[in-house]
């Protein structure tokens, strides 16, 4: 018997370390070639790996949120057979050789391509993250996918059931659950720290009525398939923004620190912020300004579900030149958003209401909502924050003007 040490390989982008996002192995398991045994985060994105031989775990590098350098030892495996004389023959060559490191991937629901073995849970990384942040074992839920892999809507139902089973044995006493702040969890929280410390953040409410807008949007809704998706606000928003940016340019901007240098840009790569299962995500449209309100709809809904699902694409999460963020119906009346580095903007969305409003000395009931946006005040003074905002307001209390060229 031998042992094989494997060591983090280079996940690319010049990165010298990765963070421990899952292991699904742990000491003492037996895995063939090719079983995932873990997760790595990046900066970007989550990387799966998998054994680059068949053998026992002898030791793991570190628990989850803990941080390991490309190169260093990952996991120690014990091997047999074959594969023990080649490990013998790879030690005694050279120390600059190193035992070959299987190929990473990107994490996605996909089918592995290994048979199940007894005790083997098969499943993907999203989902046996949320199963243990939720605090379950996956062992005990029924798979309907192949092989009886574990799908969402399997989690999901075992969740409904054993909430029923915890309400009917709730006791009063006081429960503390304490969760460690790891993966995509923690780098949100490194962002948002990042961003509140280095950005002086000026903020701007405008309350707009959106009367005449809500009924164009079921106007042209009505006119679609049953099988057709209708039409949010959120892509009238989107392609406002887009038109107004031609004007106000320096709101249309990247920051880069290291070279002291502002980057505007005529493209607007709209971030879309989306609450997903692992935490905040915020997909791109490129080039929103050049889509047409149907583009711009389906493309938002792509990427969100793309994100949501853990599904989209290294690129696709990456490149935004302002973001827009909304909570749908928990927008509140006013929020201040936190800027999205290294944008120099970010445009809120709160939810719409019906108030009484004086028009033209009459009181009628109006359909109202805010937009909470943020500037980076280094870069926006604050009356081109203001009067970009006020163009915004215009277009969408007069929606017609949004389809208007120039």
């Amino acid at each position: 018997m031998s042992e094989y040490i494997f060591k983090l390989p280079d996940l690319g982008e010049g990165l010298v370390e990765a963070e421990i996002a899952e292991w699904m192995v742990k000491v003492g398991d037996v895995v063939n070639e090719e079983d995932p045994i873990g997760a790595m985060l990046t900066d970007k994105a989550a990387v799966e790996l998998t054994a680059p031989v068949s053998g026992r775990v002898l030791s793991l590098a570190g628990e989850l949120g803990d941080m390991v350098a490309v190169g260093a030892p990952l996991i120690v495996f014990a091997t047999e057979g074959e594969q023990a004389d080649e490990t013998a023959q790879a030690s005694a060559e050279p120390a600059t050789e190193t035992p070959a490191i299987p190929e990473a991937k990107n994490l996605k629901d996909e089918q592995p391509a290994e048979q199940a073995r007894p005790g083997k849970v098969l499943t993907s990384p999203s989902i046996r993250q949320a199963a243990r942040e939720a605090g379950i074992d996956l062992s005990l839920v029924s798979g309907s996918g192949p092989r009886g892999r574990i799908v969402k809507s399997d989690l999901e139902s075992f969740m409904a059931g054993q909430g029923d089973a915890t309400a009917k044995q709730a006791s009063p006493s006081d429960h503390i659950t304490e969760i460690k702040v790891v993966g995509l969890r923690r780098k949100i929280a490194e962002r948002m720290t990042e961003a509140n410390r280095e950005i002086p953040h000026f903020a701007y409410v405008e309350e707009i009525d959106i009367t005449a807008l809500e009924s164009l949007r079921q106007h042209l809704n009505g006119q679609k398939a049953p099988s057709e998706d209708k039409l949010t606000l959120l892509p009238f928003i989107g392609l406002a923004l887009a038109r107004v940016l031609k004007q106000f340019p320096q709101c249309n901007a990247l920051y880069d620190r290291d070279k002291n240098t502002i980057s505007q840009y005529t493209a607007v790569h709209l971030g879309v912020a989306t609450q997903t299962p692992n935490g905040l995500k915020v997909p791109v449209v490129r080039h929103s300004e050049s889509c047409s309100l149907n583009d711009l709809a389906s493309e938002i809904r792509r990427v969100s579900t793309a994100a949501r699902e853990n599904t989209a694409k290294r690129e696709e999460l990456m490149g935004s030149t302002i973001t827009i963020t909304s909570l749908g119906k928990q927008g509140g009346i006013a929020s201040t958003p936190v800027i999205n580095m290294p944008e120099v903007a970010i445009i809120g969305v709160n939810k719409a209401v019906q108030r009484p409003v004086v028009v033209d000395g009459r009181v009628e009931v109006r359909l109202m909502m805010n937009l909470s946006s943020s500037f980076d005040h280094r870069f926006v003074d604050g009356y081109d924050g203001a009067m970009m905002i006020q163009a915004l307001k215009g277009m969408l209390e007069q929606p017609a003007t949004i389809f208007i060229s120039g």
